[in-house]
C-alpha cells in the first residue's frame, strides 16, 4: 500500500469518526433548536460523504429501505415539471423531501461504527435535560409550558424515549438491575406526567397506546401483559383524574368538532376536517400523478376564496402525510411512501433493543402521520431520518453478523 493510500484511508478513518461525533451532537441539538441542528447536518454530511465507497452506497440503495427513500424524493423532483406554480413554490415544496436522501448514507455509516447507540443515549439525555427546565418553568397559570419548540414536538419527542427506556427497564428486571430500573421508571414516570400536566400533545396520546400494545406483543409474557396493562391504567385514570390540562386538551377534540359541524366556527378539530375535506377533492382532480410539487399551497389558497369560518382557514399543510404526498405526486406517490414506511418496519423485525428503538420511530411516525405531515416537518422529520439511519445501519450489521454470532446481540453487561 503506497503512503497516498495509507494516508487517504487515515483521513476517512478520521472523518468517519468525525461524521459520528456529528450524528451525536445533531442528536443533542434536535430537542432544542432548529437553526444548530442544521448547520450540525451540513457539517455532518460534509464529514461523512468523503468517506462514503460507492459499492457500499449501492448495496444501500438496491434494497427498499434504502432505495425508496431516494425514489420519494426522485418522484418530488420530477413532480416539478407538472406544477402549476411559480419556481419559488416548486423549489419550497421539493425541499421537504429532500431530507430522505440522508437515510441511506446513514446506513453505510452505522453498518460500519461502534457508536450508534451514543446517538441514542444523547437524544435521551438532552430531553431529560428539557424535561428538567420544563418542569422547572411550569406556571400553572399558563396553558402549557414549553421551554422551546411545541407541545406537541416536545410530547412527541418523551414518548420516543419512554419508549426505548421502557425495553432496557425490561432489561433490567430480567438481569435484577434495580437501581437502573428505578432511575428508568423515574424518567419515564416524570416524561409522561410532563405530557399530562405540562405540554399535552393529542397526536401523543393516540401513539402511546399503539406502541404500548406493540411492546407487550414484542417482549412481554401473558403475565408480564398483563402486570403492565395494569399498571398503565392506573397511570391514566389517575393522570385523567388529576389533570384538568389533559381533560380540556382531550374533550376539546370532540367539542371542536361539535362547534365545526354546528356553525363552522373555526376550531383545531374543525380547520383538519376542512383540510380533509379539500385534500380529497385535489386528489380526486388529479389522482394519478397529482397536481405537482408545491402546488399545496395554492390549491388551498383558491379554495378558500369566498368562505369564512373553518371552511375558510388557509393552510400549506393538509396535516397528514399521505394528503401531503398524494396531492403533489397523486396515489403513485402516496404507494412510494407508504412501501418505504413498510420497509423500513420490515427492516426492525428483529428482537434486540436497536431493533426496537428503529421500530418505535417509524410506528411513532406513521401514526402521527395521520394527524399531520410528519416527514415534511423540520424536527419529526429529521428524527425520523437520524432514527432510522442510525438503527437501521445497526439492525443491518446484527443481520449481517447473525449466521456466525447465532443470535441478535443483546444489552452488554
Amino acid at each position: 500500500m503506497s503512503a497516498l493510500s495509507i494516508a487517504s484511508h487515515l483521513d476517512r478513518t478520521r472523518l468517519a469518526k468525525i461524521a459520528d461525533g456529528l450524528a451525536v451532537a445533531v442528536a443533542v441539538s434536535l430537542p432544542w433548536s432548529t437553526s444548530v441542528t442544521g448547520i450540525l447536518l451540513v457539517l455532518l454530511l460534509l464529514a461523512l460523504i468523503p468517506t462514503l465507497d460507492w459499492a457500499d452506497l449501492r448495496r444501500e440503495l438496491l434494497t427498499a429501505a434504502g432505495g425508496l427513500p431516494v425514489l420519494l424524493v426522485a418522484l418530488g423532483v420530477l413532480g416539478m415539471a407538472w406544477a402549476d406554480v411559480s419556481l419559488a413554490e416548486r423549489w419550497g415544496g421539493v425541499g421537504s423531501f429532500f431530507k430522505l436522501l440522508v437515510i441511506p448514507l446513514l446506513f453505510v455509516q452505522f453498518r460500519r461504527s461502534e457508536r450508534g447507540l451514543w446517538v441514542f443515549a444523547a437524544y435521551v439525555v438532552s430531553c431529560v435535560v428539557l424535561l428538567v427546565i420544563s418542569s422547572f418553568i411550569h406556571d400553572p397559570a399558563k396553558v402549557e409550558a414549553v421551554f422551546v419548540k411545541n407541545s406537541a414536538t416536545q410530547s412527541g419527542e418523551f414518548v420516543t424515549c419512554i419508549f426505548g427506556l421502557l425495553f432496557v427497564a425490561v432489561e433490567c428486571v430480567e438481569r435484577r438491575r434495580w437501581w437502573w430500573l428505578a432511575g428508568l421508571v423515574t424518567v419515564m414516570l416524570c416524561m409522561l406526567a410532563n405530557i399530562f400536566y405540562i405540554a399535552t400533545g393529542r397526536t401523543a396520546l393516540v401513539i402511546i397506546p399503539v406502541l404500548l400494545v406493540l411492546f407487550a406483543a414484542r417482549k412481554l409474557s401473558g403475565k408480564g401483559m398483563a402486570i403492565l396493562f395494569a399498571c398503565v391504567i392506573a397511570v391514566g385514570v389517575a393522570g385523567w383524574l388529576s389533570s384538568p390540562y389533559l381533560r380540556d386538551r382531550t374533550v376539546e377534540l370532540w367539542t371542536g368538532y361539535q362547534k365545526y359541524e354546528a356553525s363552522d366556527e373555526v376550531t383545531s378539530s374543525g380547520q383538519r376536517i376542512a383540510f380533509y375535506k379539500n385534500s380529497l377533492r385535489f386528489i380526486s382532480e388529479a389522482p394519478i400523478f397529482g397536481h405537482g410539487t408545491g402546488t399545496i399551497g395554492a390549491l388551498f389558497e383558491r379554495a378558500i376564496i369566498g368562505k369564512t369560518g373553518a371552511s375558510g382557514s388557509f393552510s400549506k399543510n393538509p396535516h397528514n402525510q399521505t394528503f401531503a404526498v398524494a396531492i403533489q405526486l397523486g396515489l403513485v406517490g402516496a404507494a412510494v411512501l407508504w412501501a418505504m414506511w413498510i420497509a423500513h418496519l420490515l427492516l426492525f423485525r428483529g428482537s434486540g433493543l436497536v431493533e426496537w428503538i428503529g421500530l418505535v420511530i417509524v410506528v411513532q411516525n406513521i401514526v402521527g402521520s395521520l394527524f399531520n405531515s410528519h416527514l415534511f416537518d423540520f424536527d419529526q422529520g429529521w428524527v425520523y431520518v437520524l432514527g432510522v439511519g442510525v438503527a437501521g445501519g445497526m439492525a443491518l450489521k446484527n443481520r449481517a453478523a447473525e449466521p456466525s454470532a447465532g443470535a441478535v446481540p443483546r444489552l452488554r453487561s
